[in-house]
């Protein structure tokens, strides 16, 4: 077995292996991400803040519309004399359809 020649393209070197973290640029331009990621995530965050407020808002709002619903209950009902217009409403309302003739097709009664 022939002992394989080497030549210079043999010769390992450091040439390309520099850190990358050394040079300036690279060094710039990461904390210019890490700033526009920190601006994304403050926009984010604000937005999520007013989100949690418009919640916290609507539970208080639900919380006094429940508080008067048990007010109204605890008074007890109303008792007033029914308007002799809505008997006559009621009335109207409650008179069973007569039933459609064939092909006729959909009629409402009024």
């Amino acid at each position: 077995m022939a002992i394989p020649s080497r030549g210079l393209n043999n010769i390992r070197t450091l040439a390309g292996r520099v850190d990358q973290l050394r040079v300036p640029y690279r060094c710039y331009m990461q904390i210019t991400c890490l700033e526009m990621e920190k601006a994304r995530r403050g926009a984010e965050r604000r937005s999520a803040m007013q989100r949690v407020e418009a919640i916290d808002r609507r539970f208080a709002d639900i919380e006094r519309e429940k508080q008067k619903t048990l007010m109204r209950i605890q008074q007890g009902p109303v008792v007033s004399r029914p308007d002799r217009r809505l008997q006559q409403q009621r009335v109207v309302r409650e008179a069973p359809a007569t039933p459609a003739r064939p092909g006729t097709g959909f009629r409402i009664r009024y």
